[in-house]
């Protein structure tokens, strides 16, 4: 059997930085309320000029370096974002040329915080049918871009940031299952209400802003995440005490203990970083993976579940042996 195994990781979080305390001078809130609301200390910012592209092209400098692969190898790009550079070409295709690779497919996936796992899921199924022998998949994002620095209850929640990750066929184990879900009746519940077709205008005036009903969202998302955690486990025989790792989605600290503590997981076997970016979206997971590999926590041959949920709603799981 073939399965897709990780090859080598990278990420890439802006050098500009605000803290809580810094949001304490334009709204009101403090750190103490956004650290034990959210786990939250810190968010990373892009520049003034850079995109998505930018950043989701230096997290993948990093992966194929750390994979020790030349570029000319990779024959399938793959991004999830929800802040694409251009409507079009998509921002799969801008990394590609900034990377100088030429002729493979590379394309784009919006799944909002759920975007780098429906990638993953999608590479896998290359890999697995034949046809990709060397895959490219990327998590990036600039959410500060859809902020209203006005709103408390957003504004202290995202940053930007990318990640990557370098798959090859092997015949050793790597993903196990890839599993996806959706449901569009949840909407209203998470959204940016602007688009290249619905109320384009509004984009860029302040009319447009990043709607979230925050206790909503943490009710369906802690019950979903667990959910589907619990189904990606049965449906492979693998019993909780068995899983070496969890690495979810860095949304928000109270959300990631919830869902340890379904799967009766001590957090010393979570991989934590939102304290250090905040909810970076579709780039969290990838950025948390590349820390929890490089710091020699996560090895060869263990259990990891990947998890996310994001806006739509969508959701998604990931287990694989590393």
């Amino acid at each position: 059997m073939i399965y897709s195994r990780i090859e080598g990781t990278g990420r890439y979080l802006p050098s500009k930085m605000m803290t809580n305390f810094d949001l304490e001078k334009l709204v009101d809130t403090n750190d103490e309320w956004i650290k034990t609301r959210t786990g939250v200390e810190r968010r990373h910012l892009a520049g003034a000029d850079q995109a998505t592209s930018d950043l989701g092209y230096e997290a993948a400098k990093k992966a194929i370096e750390n994979a020790g692969i030349d570029k000319e190898d990779i024959d399938l790009i793959i991004i999830g974002t929800t802040t694409p550079d251009y409507v079009f070409p998509n921002t799969g295709t801008l990394i590609q040329d900034r990377l100088g690779i030429h002729g493979c497919p590379a394309f784009s996936v919006e799944a909002a915080c759920s975007g780098f796992i429906y990638a993953l899921s999608v590479a896998d199924k290359f890999i697995q049918t034949g046809g990709t022998k060397c895959a490219l998949v990327i998590g990036a994002e600039v959410m500060t871009s859809l902020i209203d620095w006005s709103d408390r209850n957003t504004c202290v929640l995202f940053g930007d940031g990318a990640g990557a990750m370098i798959l090859k066929p092997s015949s050793e184990t790597g993903i196990l299952d890839c599993k996806l879900g959706a449901d569009g009746k949840y909407k209203d519940l998470l959204l940016y209400p602007a688009g290249p077709s619905k109320d384009f205008k509004k984009i860029g005036t302040g009319e447009a802003k990043l709607i979230m009903s925050g206790s909503d969202v943490f009710k369906v998302a802690v019950r979903t995440l667990g959910d589907a955690a619990e189904e990606a486990l049965k449906a492979n025989n693998v019993n909780k005490e068995e899983l070496d790792w969890l690495v979810p989605h860095q949304a928000n600290l109270r959300i990631i203990q919830a869902t340890a503590k379904r799967l009766e997981l001590p957090l010393e076997k979570v991989i934590l970083t939102v304290q250090d970016h905040g909810n970076t979206s579709a780039a969290s997971i990838p950025m948390a993976l590349d820390v929890g590999i490089r710091d020699g926590r996560i090895q060869r041959g263990q259990l990891v579940l990947m998890e996310a949920f994001g806006g739509g709603f969508t959701w998604g799981t990931v287990l694989m042996r590393y």
